[in-house]
């Protein structure tokens, strides 16, 4: 993934932003096709009759899993504009009775796994499948160094406080090796893909590339070493223009468009949680009009 200085490559879509809130607003109108993907939860297994020192139980089982098992088992209904906000309590998750406990969606993040299982569907429907655009925001905190991880370290309060910072400095000093000068330039002073509300840096990449889920490792994005990779591209398109993939940073789903025979690859495979939706399609918070709201929730709160 390569750095690109060259912004108004991404003119053309520019051109074709739809609504605010809207599927058209993130990803551009006037394409054949729209699908949405949603990004999945984790959910982890705990042993309720053992309580640490700060209250934790142990993990007995870690997991990944879809809207659709965590709606089914709360008797909600799937559909294509399912808020998680309608699934799930946006604090707590949901807890279950036989000790599941689901977390939260991952905003403007697509798993690096599952964007290399799309590529396999992407990268048939261009011409140009070696010549891609990622758009990246810039308000990542691992572009400008900015980023911290949070550690649990056990043992007195004051030898775990004087632990943790001397681990938090050498994962600092990591961070810092593994964001590259030119990244980190661009990011705070462009140029910048001008999108509404969101500026981005553009890189060149390749199906080839994003079809290996450990690409983000070497991306020079100042990811932290050890830790799982927190940044995606938050556009993608081919030379050709033949589609686009969006993560809007305030969403935790993902949007392709692109023709009709890509929609129907995306929604033909069963690592994608998909559902078909359209331009217009509202995928605010408030966008979910099937389930009902959960108990003192509001878009405001």
């Amino acid at each position: 993934m390569e750095l690109m200085t060259d912004v108004t490559c991404g003119d053309w879509l520019l051109e074709r932003v739809g609504g605010r809130g809207r599927v058209g607003g993130v990803v551009g109108t006037g394409f054949e096709a729209y699908t949405r993907i949603l990004h999945p939860v984790p959910a982890t297994r705990v042993d309720l009759s053992v309580t640490g020192e700060w209250g934790e139980h142990p993990v007995l089982e870690e997991s990944r899993w879809t809207w659709s098992q965590a709606a089914a088992r709360q008797g909600l209904t799937m559909h294509p504009l399912v808020q998680w906000n309608r699934i799930a309590d946006l604090d707590r998750g949901v807890d279950f009775a036989d000790c599941w406990q689901l977390g939260q969606t991952r905003e403007g993040y697509f798993d690096l796994d599952l964007l290399a299982a799309l590529t396999e569907q992407l990268a048939p429907a261009t011409t140009t499948p070696e010549d891609l655009v990622a758009g990246i925001w810039n308000g990542w905190g691992e572009l400008t160094g900015s980023g911290r991880a949070l550690y649990a370290i056990e043992g007195s309060r004051l030898r775990a406080w004087l632990t943790r910072r001397q681990v938090l400095r050498e994962a600092e000093r990591q961070q810092q090796q593994s964001l590259r000068p030119e990244i980190r330039a661009a990011a705070e002073h462009g140029p910048h893909l001008e999108w509404p509300a969101r500026e981005m840096i553009l890189c060149a990449t390749s199906c080839d590339e994003l079809s290996d889920p450990s690409w983000a490792e070497g991306a020079g994005l100042g990811l932290q070493p050890g830790f799982p990779p927190s940044i995606s591209p938050q556009l993608l398109w081919p030379a050709d223009r033949s589609w686009v993939v969006a993560s809007e940073i305030d969403w935790d789903s993902t949007i392709v468009a692109g023709s009709r025979s890509l929609l129907d690859a995306v929604l033909g495979d069963d690592r994608l949680e998909a559902y078909e939706v359209d331009e217009d399609s509202d995928l605010s918070w408030e966008g979910d009009l099937v389930n009902p709201p959960r108990a003192g929730w509001s878009a405001g709160s």
